[in-house]
């Protein structure tokens, strides 16, 4: 037997392997079924986005808004630059961070992870009572914390997340 046919054997004997693994493990905990072919077929696209259109100095936009990939949707930094408090502050960020989940198929009861930037501590209480609610009766795991020297645009409150489509 060739060097390659033994290292191709293996290659298969590994894979047979591991999808027996994962088809054990499926099993076990319920999952109805799982296979190498699903393994294989694991849509990995990645649809990005743009959060600011081509200047028309030609500049690139500096970073996506929305990015969908392997199932996920990862929605970058909102924040609001007009007048108001924390509580429109945060109101009009979540509900830009909603339009965007529904503009891609997803929704806020949808969202896993959140991370909260505020310019200043003394708003957390007020920004939890614009938030509570806003993902359902379940809501995300979260981070708070507060931006030394501000948050970029005078914004101050900045969300981002991460949900299931």
């Amino acid at each position: 037997m060739k060097v390659t046919e033994t290292k191709t054997s293996r290659k298969s004997a590994l894979k047979s392997m591991f999808a027996a693994v994962v088809s054990a493990g499926a099993g076990l905990l319920g999952v109805s079924k799982a296979d190498a072919s699903d393994l294989n077929n694991k849509d990995t696209s990645i649809k990005k986005i743009p959060g600011q259109k081509q200047s028309e100095s030609g500049r690139q936009p500096l970073f996506s808004s929305v990015v969908v990939h392997d199932g996920l949707v990862y929605v970058a930094g909102k924040g609001e630059h007009g007048e108001g408090d924390i509580t429109v502050h945060t109101t009009s960020v979540l509900d830009q961070i909603q339009a965007e989940l529904e503009g891609v198929g997803s929704s806020m009861e949808k969202v896993l992870k959140v991370n909260v930037y505020l310019h200043d501590m003394r708003d957390y209480d007020e920004m939890n009572a614009a938030y509570r609610g806003r993902f359902g009766d379940s809501p995300p795991v979260r981070s708070t914390v507060a931006c030394y020297n501000g948050i970029p645009g005078n914004s101050l409150v900045e969300i981002d997340c991460i949900a299931a489509l």
